[in-house]
């Protein structure tokens, strides 16, 4: 747990490439092992198993006899959200098996001597949230015309949730949601969209595409403006995270860094 993961150009040397190199992946592109099926539904999916999750939580609502079912589910994203990582999973797994590697090479190795990973997860996390401050008010003004405006209260913040739920939330979710993420993007759909398209541009252009659009739907609230304003308020962030993860080629230490971006999110929008 302590050694050091082989990049793509060490692993070369070394003679012994990780599985989720960029050397391997490609040997596995040539061989025919790896098409633009897989990426592609999994880079796609997460977005259709939010808005999936959020219909079979509004079904319950609905036959509830709820006025409005849709914005009923929406609170509920925080415990919902772990149907989406479920879906998720099973098809990385699935794509990862026909590729003859373990799902736990998307990970790759975890640097924990000295606490690598978790100081290197930290910075991370410091230009994150410094690219936040500066677009939010920017992208608030696009959209709403003002940098102060009322985020949907009850659906994005002040969410109420019975006490197991707020549990939940602060728990489970935030933990399983991070990883589970960083995997589908950053783990399995870049390297690989990379590979088969042979430019890096494309992978990040792509995968930064759908990766964005996902905040969007998460939870769906049906007004044009707020998909909008979600998607810009999310991309500068989004690009960041594809970047970094082209360059690096670690996945654990951008883990470390949305861990807390998630806790966050999850407590924060909750009426505590």
């Amino acid at each position: 747990m302590g050694s050091s993961p082989l990049t793509g150009r060490e692993s070369l040397v070394s003679g012994s490439a990780a599985p989720n190199s960029k050397a391997e992946i490609e040997k596995r592109v040539a061989l025919g092992q790896i098409t633009w099926t897989g990426p592609l539904i999994v880079v796609m999916a997460r977005s259709f198993f939010m808005i999936t999750a959020q219909a079979l939580v509004a079904a319950v609502y609905l036959v509830r006899h709820h006025p409005a079912p849709w914005n009923a589910a929406a609170p509920w994203w925080s415990v919902y959200g772990t149907l989406v990582d479920i879906g998720c999973l099973a098809l990385m797994v699935k794509f990862t098996r026909g590729e003859g590697i373990g799902f736990r090479d998307l990970l790759g190795r975890v640097r924990l001597r000295w606490g690598a990973d978790i100081f290197l997860g930290v910075g991370y996390l410091l230009v994150l949230l410094s690219s936040f401050r500066i677009t939010s008010p920017l992208v608030n003004k696009l959209v709403y015309g003002s940098t102060q405006f009322s985020m949907y209260p009850g659906l994005l913040t002040a969410r109420t949730l019975p006490l197991w739920g707020v549990i939940y939330s602060l728990s489970l979710f935030w933990i399983t949601w991070s990883p589970t993420e960083e995997m589908t993007y950053n783990g399995y759909s870049l390297p690989r969209v990379q590979a088969l398209s042979g430019r890096g541009w494309v992978a990040v252009v792509v995968v930064g595409f759908w990766w964005t659009l996902q905040h969007s739907f998460f939870p769906l609230v049906l007004d044009w403006k707020y998909v909008l304003w979600r998607f810009f308020f999310f991309l500068p962030v989004v690009m960041l995270l594809t970047c970094i993860n082209l360059w690096t080629r670690r996945l654990p230490p951008l883990i470390v860094a949305h861990w807390p971006m998630d806790f966050a999110a999850a407590i924060l929008s909750l009426k505590l």
